[in-house]
C-alpha cells in the first residue's frame, strides 16, 4: 500500500508474467503534484529467463500494460534487468529517478544492489539529460499553455541543478524548492496543478521565460563546476550483477 495514494498495488506485482525485481510510483505522484484525476505511472523491472536471451527468438525487453482499478487509471512499464541497466549507463536520468523514488511498490535485494551502484553511475553529463528534457517540455508548454508541462520545466531544471552541486537524484519539486530554491510562484502553480490536471497556466509569460533561461544559466554553471566525475565508474560491477541474477533467476 502506497500512503499517499491509498491504492493496494501489491495485486499488480503479483499478476507480472516474470518476476520484478521493484516497481515503483513514478510521475507526478513522484514529482509532488499529483492532481485528483491523475493516473499512476508503475515503474520497474522484471528478469527474462536466461533461455529468453540464448534462444533465437528475440524477447521483448519492454513491457507497457494500461488499464483502471478501484476507478484509477493505471500504467505499468517495465524494462528486462539488462535493457534497464543499458539505460542507467547512458546518463539517463528518468530511469535514475525511477530506481530512487521513494514511492516502493515492491522491492527485493537486486533492488537494493542496483540502487547501492548508482552513485557509481552518475557524472557531469547527466546535466545534459535534464537540459533536454526541459526544453522539450517548454516547447510543449508554449503549444499549449497548460501548467503540467511548465511545471515539468522547472521540474527537471531544478533536479538537474540539484544533481550537479550534490551528487544526489531528487525529483520532488516542493523538496527541490527548499533544497535548491525557484520563483516565488511555484507553490501556487503546484496547488493549481493539484486542482486541475489539465488546467491551463495562469501566469506572466514573459516572467515565466525569463525564470527559465535563468535556471538554463544556473544549470549550466552547476555542470561546469560540478564535482560529478566525466565517466561512469560502476560498469563493471553493473555487468557482474546483471550475469549473477540472470543465473540465479
Amino acid at each position: 500500500m502506497i500512503d499517499d495514494l491509498d491504492i493496494d498495488l501489491a495485486p499488480v506485482v503479483a499478476e507480472q508474467p516474470d518476476p520484478l525485481l521493484f516497481a515503483t510510483v513514478s510521475g507526478a505522484h513522484l514529482y509532488g503534484f499529483p492532481s485528483q484525476d491523475s493516473d499512476v505511472d508503475l515503474r520497474g523491472v522484471h528478469l527474462l529467463p536466461a533461455a529468453d536471451l540464448l534462444g533465437l527468438r528475440e524477447p521483448a525487453e519492454t513491457r507497457a500494460l494500461a488499464w483502471v482499478r478501484y476507478g484509477t487509471e493505471l500504467d505499468l512499464v517495465t524494462h528486462d534487468l539488462r535493457k534497464f541497466v543499458r539505460m542507467m549507463l547512458r546518463r539517463n536520468g528518468y530511469v535514475l529517478e525511477q530506481l530512487l523514488s521513494p514511492l516502493v511498490v515492491h522491492t527485493s535485494d537486486a533492488h537494493r544492489e542496483l540502487t547501492a551502484l548508482v552513485p557509481g553511475v552518475l557524472t557531469a553529463h547527466h546535466a545534459h539529460h535534464y537540459r533536454g528534457f526541459a526544453v522539450t517540455q517548454w516547447r510543449l508548454f508554449e503549444k499549449t499553455g497548460e501548467l503540467k508541462p511548465l511545471l515539468y520545466t522547472f521540474r527537471v531544471l531544478l533536479t538537474g541543478i540539484h544533481l550537479m552541486r550534490s551528487g544526489e537524484v531528487q525529483a520532488h519539486l516542493p523538496t527541490l524548492l527548499d533544497q535548491v530554491g525557484g520563483p516565488g510562484y511555484l507553490p501556487e502553480l503546484i496547488a493549481a496543478k493539484r486542482e486541475h490536471e489539465h488546467g491551463s497556466a495562469e501566469v506572466d509569460q514573459a516572467r515565466v521565460e525569463a525564470d527559465v533561461e535563468r535556471l538554463h544559466t544556473v544549470l549550466d554553471e552547476a555542470q561546469a563546476g560540478s564535482a560529478l566525475p566525466d565517466t561512469a565508474g560502476a560498469q563493471d560491477a553493473l555487468h557482474d550483477l546483471v550475469v549473477r541474477l540472470r543465473l540465479e533467476g
